[in-house]
């Protein structure tokens, strides 16, 4: 927090909100790896604001939070649980940009939702979606509109500037183009409706948060967007949002929009989605490189493509010839017993045990979130040093983006399983698909 920030933050609640009196217990909420949220208290009513201070980290946006504001006046209006947004900051607020949000006290944080959700939930999850379906576009600001093959074109692109060197998306790329399917009229899409962006409390959803890249398009990508596994968050055998099985949620939107749910094409979308966010992994490394954003959580999700490259080969091995889907040759590295001076490995666990014993426990807030994030980078590098491996090949992803290879080719499923496995192995060993896959494969 910088020393002016409170300063400047409650001149602009005083004039947001046609008042006086202080902003108090003001925080930093944990998460938010593209905008900052800060809460608060105000003359005795809580929220909060949404803000991004650096015009960098707009840059290549569709549109500003001012477009943002608008689609989520637009569906509080519609009756979705969003927001109720008091006051926008203008230039002479001198914060950057953002919108001040009354605050919804609900849970927001997957793993305690999905520990023990609300029955409704899934259900509410499917009318909620419906609702936004429905919202007449003629309410909306305008907004891009999106097509599979458009949305697809700009994902291949973003891949390319990103190196373009991993060959499991360059795959995933190649088949999703050769598997498009046919447009459709668009509706309103929230773009990144997951758990993570959605609130519960015992009585069910309570809030859908996050609408900066709400767009025109087709529904199934909003349906399947959030089955996509890394938003189950470990539980991999619930796919629909970590809660329940597609059959269920399919019948609940479907009954909610009187629109029937296509497998085929919400399969496509689920595949994109899977590739989208690996993609926008490698574009948080991107922007940590730059220094946009120099924080280690930005660094550490830029390590998060792994989990989408083994979720992607498990979705397209319906697709590879049986001949081809033998067991993988996985074996257990061997650990050296140490001697000598400490090896990288062992000076990395060793800061890893001080942070774990010295640090964590007297960090409190975003320090001890902070605190949490370093021992998962640690980790990550501490298992890289004792089994190196690398997913990186230029010249076998322009192979296949060309179709010149493709999973029909001898021994190219195997070899893809087994550097994805281990590069996972490195990255998230406690990641559901890892051992799923290996139950799968090995």
């Amino acid at each position: 927090m910088s020393a002016d920030f409170p300063a400047k933050l409650s001149r602009f609640v005083q004039r947001g909100l046609n008042g006086g009196g202080s902003v108090e217990n003001l925080k930093r909420l944990s998460g938010g790896a593209n905008m900052e949220s800060w809460s608060f208290d105000h003359e005795g009513s809580g929220y909060v604001l949404r803000l991004s201070r650096s015009a960098e980290m707009m840059a290549g946006r569709a549109y500003g939070h001012d477009v943002e504001a608008a689609v989520v006046r637009a569906a509080y209006a519609a009756g979705v649980k969003a927001p109720e947004i008091v006051a926008e900051i203008t230039l002479d607020d001198d914060l950057g940009t953002g919108y001040l949000m009354r605050r919804i006290d609900a849970e927001v944080n997957p793993a305690k939702i999905l520990a023990a959700p609300a029955p409704t939930l899934l259900s509410d999850l499917a009318r909620e979606l419906a609702k936004i379906h429905t919202i007449p576009i003629g309410n909306l600001p305008a907004l891009p509109v999106t097509s599979s093959r458009s949305l697809l074109s700009e994902l291949k692109q973003r891949f390319l500037s990103f190196g373009g060197d991993r060959p499991v998306m360059a795959l995933a790329i190649c088949w999703l183009e050769q598997h498009c399917p046919a447009a459709v009229d668009p509706v309103l899409l929230h773009g990144d409706f997951r758990m993570g962006n959605i609130m519960a409390d015992a009585a069910g959803l309570a809030g859908v948060l996050d609408w900066e890249l709400a767009h025109l398009g087709d529904r199934h990508q909003d349906l399947a967007f959030g089955c996509i596994n890394s938003w189950r968050f470990g539980h991999i055998d619930r796919p629909a949002f970590g809660l329940g099985s597609l059959e269920e949620f399919w019948a609940e939107y479907e009954l909610a929009s009187g629109v029937a749910v296509e497998p085929d094409r919400f399969r496509w979308w689920l595949i994109y989605a899977t590739l989208w966010w690996g993609v926008c992994c490698l574009q948080m490394a991107d922007i940590w490189r730059k220094g946009l954003d120099a924080g280690l959580e930005r660094a550490v999700i830029g390590r998060r493509a792994s989990e989408t490259e083994v979720d992607l080969l498990m979705l397209m091995e319906e697709f590879v010839p049986d001949q081809e889907r033998g067991p993988v040759n996985l074996d257990t590295p061997q650990h050296a017993t140490g001697n000598g001076e400490p090896s990288a490995a062992e000076m990395l666990a060793a800061i890893a045990s001080w942070i774990e014993s010295d640090i964590k426990p007297n960090a409190q807030g975003r320090d001890r979130f902070m605190a949490s994030v370093a021992l998962n980078a640690l980790g990550m590098l501490r298992r890289e040093a004792e089994q190196p491996v690398s997913v990186h090949d230029k010249r076998l992803s322009e192979q296949l983006l060309s179709g010149d290879m493709s999973l029909a080719t001898a021994g190219l499923f195997d070899r893809l399983r087994q550097q994805s496995l281990r590069k996972l192995m490195a990255d998230q060993p406690k990641y559901s698909a890892l051992a799923k896959a290996i139950q799968q494969w090995v």
